[in-house]
């Protein structure tokens, strides 16, 4: 039986927490960060928040949440383990059934129990087709989830997924405390309860998150007591803010990590990714949209002189998603640095230099826009080396900043700086990032990228459990990719953090494009013990 708790937690949890923690106060001086807590605390400046803290609408769907827990969870290794789940999932049918026994005692921060309902209820919520979820395709083979019982939990799939226990780290929410309210608007989004190590304190939006330790976490109280993230967008500011002592820690460029590496009681830490930055080709451009300019790009772009001048060697080389250290990567799909080659790609489809240098054809200048975030020092520097590259070749390319809200209605017509990358599965960044079916789908497809062969090949590689069959379907993918580029792949980053150095067990996992908040060094925040 699910034990009752009849003592109500104090607030609602939270897991955003981690965003950008990556350092800390001495734990032994009494002395807090920017908002003046105990040396139990944490002051991390970050670069973006959430839209929202309910998994609900995509809250945490990676894992690390910290206000929730999944069924499952990643390890240092980025292997999976039990979280609220008692054990691994019973695989059956083929791989058409997972069968989950729940962990027991578990209560959410509003001290009601944890059970089988509650995963139902989730999962359910997500696919209803009311629910505002941008990422609710990533449940596509899901065909129903049911309770056996209240410590039992089948989920049975239209088709074998082999993909899908890494879809189950996504954080359960509370059927209690979220259902009988609109999923999109309700409070529920702002005022989370759930199962994980930290509770939500307060969310002054483009300001703060300020959370504090759970006492009853199933995993134990964590010894980091208070965590504040501050929302800082500029890295140049947050930079500033670091090391005024405002901030314990944050994320920040290599260039601008680098700064700090002899600051006596603080950490620089890398972190290898699956992050890439990339630029968008949309296929409504009649420039962009010309596979030889394309092709062109692809291989006038010095990848090697980005990793070495923008990230300071942070970084590798990238030629699609899959970063080359990948064993998911299509060896001979590298792509060698040759302007000559670009130039002949160029004249061959009728492109001729013009008395100003730049090619034309039919009339037409070879010209486009390319945006990226403001603010965002990476993607400035990316954007300005390709233009830099593609003038060498005669492709104008005009550099612009904006804000999402400006830049994503241009992002039918106009190239952008972008960025993805999740390290758990491929079919989590090729899926969504080149089938045609997702084109201009919100930040998915934002190419509009239309290729048969390379949409065929998805489908297999997500309908099947046999590997070798998926490692081919993929190689497949990423010869088209390279064949027929609709984006040009720049970067894989590394992802880098200054942090106080008064912790103990600070680790880091392969990280996934959105990091600051769930993901970075913190990942285990709940674990770490303080430096005696």
């Amino acid at each position: 039986m699910r034990l009752r708790v009849t003592r109500v937690a104090a607030a609602m949890t939270a897991g955003a927490v981690l965003a950008g923690a990556a350092a800390c106060s001495a734990p032994s001086d009494g002395k807090g960060g920017a908002d003046g807590g105990t040396g139990d605390s944490l002051v991390v400046g970050i670069a973006q928040e959430p839209d929202t803290l309910s998994p609900l609408l995509g809250y945490g769907k990676d894992g690390n949440s910290k206000i929730f827990d999944g069924l499952l969870r990643h390890d240092a290794g980025m292997e999976l383990r039990p979280a609220l789940a008692a054990e691994l999932p019973e695989i059956g049918d083929g791989g058409r059934t997972y069968t989950y026994t729940l962990r027991e005692g578990v209560t959410f921060s509003d001290g009601t129990p944890f059970d089988a309902e509650d995963v139902v209820f989730t999962y359910e919520t997500i696919l209803d087709e009311k629910t505002n979820n941008p990422s609710k395709g990533e449940l596509d083979a899901l065909d129903s989830v049911a309770a056996r019982d209240e410590d039992t939990v089948v989920f049975r799939l239209k088709y074998p997924y082999a993909a899908f226990a890494e879809r189950t780290v996504l954080p359960i929410a509370s059927k209690e405390a979220a259902a009988g309210q609109d999923v999109n608007t309700g409070p529920y989004n702002t005022e989370p309860v759930g199962t994980g190590p930290y509770v939500l304190t307060g969310w002054s939006r483009g300001e703060k998150l300020t959370f504090k330790a759970n006492p009853d976490y199933w995993g134990g109280a964590p010894k980091v007591e208070k965590l504040t993230m501050a929302v800082i967008k500029d890295d140049d500011v947050r930079a500033t803010r670091l090391r005024s002592g405002d901030l314990d820690a944050a994320v920040l460029p290599p260039a601008l990590a680098d700064t700090f590496a002899g600051d006596e009681g603080r950490r620089v830490i890398r972190a290898r990714t699956a992050d890439f930055r990339a630029v968008t080709l949309p296929t409504a451009n009649p420039v962009t949209g010309d596979r030889a300019v394309r092709r062109a790009l692809d291989t006038a772009v010095d990848r090697q002189a980005i990793v070495d001048s923008v990230l300071g060697g942070a970084g590798r080389a990238a030629y699609g998603p899959v970063p080359t250290d990948s064993p998911w990567f299509a060896k001979g799909t590298e792509r060698r640095h040759d302007p000559d080659e670009a130039r002949e790609i160029l004249e061959e489809a009728g492109w001729k230099a013009g008395e100003d240098g730049v090619r034309r054809r039919d009339g037409r200048r070879a010209a486009f826009t390319l945006w990226y975030p403001s603010g965002d020092r990476l993607r400035q520097e990316h954007a300005l080396a390709y233009a830099a590259d593609a003038k060498e070749i005669g492709i104008d390319i005009t550099v612009e900043s904006g804000t999402w809200e400006v830049i994503e209605p241009r992002m039918k017509d106009d190239a952008v700086l972008s960025g993805g990358g999740s390290p758990a599965d491929p079919d989590f960044d090729l899926y969504p990032l080149l089938h045609s079916s997702l084109a201009l789908d919100g930040f998915n497809n934002m190419a509009a990228y239309d290729n048969p062969d390379v949409d065929r090949a998805l489908e297999e590689a997500r309908r099947t459990n046999d590997r070798a069959a998926r490692t081919e379907a993929y190689a497949t993918v990423q010869r088209e990719l390279a064949a027929d580029p609709g984006y040009t792949f720049l970067t894989h980053i590394d992802h880098v953090y200054v942090m106080d150095d008064a912790w103990q067990d600070v680790t880091t996992q392969v990280e996934p494009h959105d990091h600051g908040l769930g993901a970075g060094p913190w990942w285990n925040v709940e674990d770490w013990r303080p430096k005696k």
